[in-house]
């Protein structure tokens, strides 16, 4: 019998994943499969429960909710040196990393990858001795995902994160940074910049379109100072896939980044608040293991 710890959020994304709890168990169980689940609750609750189970689910852990809750994962795990795979379940209102790998809202294909018991490995980041399993941002827009209402957050959907943001672009301030990035020095004034391990962020399938979750590298994805007409324009750039050629972006891929700004900023880590400017960026290549169709 394969043994199986369950992590989910209660309110992550529209907040029904719990009514289908039953179902889960049900599936993993009839897959001749133990589980033992977890709800979240408070804030640094999963590193305990984690520690506590680390002996019991021998076959891999299973967490359901956004990018937040897969990071607060990841980090417990690769805390406590777990090293089994790691199963996602996306029910956050964003779940860009579950969907790089292909998985979306159908719950059986989430939970068929589990139990068919085939996994890959896939880089992580390190920032200032945290993980990251996606991005790692600062400036404009990066610090809505944790300060969206959670309420607003599941009446709306993403749409909450985009009016939002919205409301922030009048009074933002561009953000002068040094970033050195194997080697490479950029000095500029900014506007935000991002550090993507796949190259989905906010739900934008191709912000790095030759970024990969396995190769070693980190893609540093810089938008450069500029008006808010022009900042708008770039937007509907991103949505065409074609702000890669725009003389407002900066786009490298390195193994170690370092980014410095004269005025204390904070950062963001999957949609988690991170730690204040400066950033020691790192990659870690094939740290941890995640399960996959076969």
């Amino acid at each position: 019998m394969k043994k199986y710890a369950l992590i989910y959020n209660p309110v992550s994304g529209d907040a029904k994943f719990k009514s289908r709890l039953d179902e889960v168990i049900e599936y993993l169980q009839v897959s001749g499969g133990l589980v033992l689940p977890f709800r979240t609750r408070l804030k640094g609750d999963i590193r305990s429960f984690i520690s506590q189970v680390r002996g019991i689910a021998t076959d891999g852990f299973i967490v359901a909710g956004g990018d937040g809750t897969v990071h607060e994962v990841i980090n417990a795990m690769l805390a406590e040196e777990i090293d089994v795979p790691l199963g996602i379940i996306p029910s956050g209102t964003c779940n860009d990393f579950a969907s790089h790998l292909g998985f979306g809202k159908d719950l059986s294909v989430c939970l068929r990858a589990v139990t068919g018991g085939v996994w890959r490995t896939v880089d992580v980041g390190r920032v200032n001795g945290e993980y990251f399993l996606n991005v790692a941002s600062a400036g404009l827009l990066t610090s809505v995902a944790h300060s969206v209402d959670t309420t607003l957050k599941n009446t709306l959907g993403r749409m909450a994160y985009y009016l939002k943001g919205l409301g922030e672009l009048p009074s933002f301030r561009s953000l002068h940074v040094k970033i050195t990035a194997d080697g490479q020095i950029i000095q500029d004034d900014i506007l935000l910049f991002l550090v993507m391990n796949s190259g989905m962020v906010g739900s934008f399938p191709t912000l790095a379109p030759k970024a990969k979750i396995d190769d070693g590298m980190l893609d540093l994805l810089v938008v450069n100072k500029c008006s808010i007409s022009e900042l708008m324009g770039l937007f509907i750039s991103i949505f065409a896939g074609r702000h890669t050629s725009s003389s407002h972006i900066r786009h490298l891929q390195a193994a170690n980044i370092y980014i410095e700004c004269e005025e204390p900023v904070e950062s963001d880590l999957d949609g988690e608040l991170g730690p204040l400017l400066p950033l020691a960026i790192s990659t870690i290549t094939n740290k941890l293991k995640v399960f996959r169709l076969a």
